[in-house]
């Protein structure tokens, strides 16, 4: 069975967002492996002090229990345009290591930097990416992602980004998309002017 997996940023030795991964990691182990104990990543993840300047992606791979902590250097990769691939049965519930189908999909990008996964003409993900789109005044969020992004979650209850259903048809009505996830929030987030997007 594919391993599950929390990406979590560490900045300067300090861990962000960590009520969130937390949430999700007892939700996934909760519902994937009916464990109602409750193992806390802040007593489970140190950082060395090899890592305590920088950058980092601290990856808590496991199972029913914890099976690795590990932290990976990380550098941002700037996107600046997208590309509509559609899929009829992806499915990425839960956040594992194992991405194939989501690699094969990000592989249909041609020239472009990363893709919007449209599901049933709804707009979903990114590859790695939960998507919001700005209208002007707001910035609202597809109610259709495929992954619950734990930074998605922490705008969404800090009411900063607000759900709604978007369709391929309602992207004229956005300025631009951004991409968020563990380690791009508003402040530091690609965003691409919507005519920068590649339609079908």
């Amino acid at each position: 069975m594919c391993q599950l997996v929390e990406t979590i940023k560490c900045f300067n030795g300090k861990i962000f967002n960590l009520k969130y991964h937390q949430i999700r990691f007892n939700y996934t182990r909760k519902k994937i492996f009916n464990l109602t104990d409750e193992l806390l990543l802040s007593e489970a993840i140190i950082i060395p002090p090899e890592n305590e300047k920088g950058l980092f992606r601290c990856r808590v791979v496991y199972s029913s229990k914890i099976e690795l902590i590990e932290f990976v250097p990380h550098q941002y990769r700037p996107i600046k345009s997208l590309r509509l691939v559609e899929s009829t049965d992806i499915n990425y519930n839960f956040k594992y290591t194992c991405r194939e189908n989501l690699d094969q999909l990000f592989a249909r990008r041609g020239s472009y930097d990363d893709i919007i996964i449209v599901k049933d003409d709804l707009i979903t993900d990114s590859y790695t990416a939960n998507l919001i789109f700005f209208d002007g005044k707001k910035w609202w969020t597809p109610d259709t992602p495929l992954l619950l992004g734990t930074q998605r979650e922490r705008l969404l209850s800090e009411g900063k980004i607000f759900p709604r259903k978007i369709t391929i048809g309602d992207l004229t009505l956005y300025q631009k998309a951004g991409l968020i996830n563990a380690m791009q929030s508003l402040e530091n987030m690609p965003i691409v002017d919507i005519n920068q997007i590649q339609k079908f």
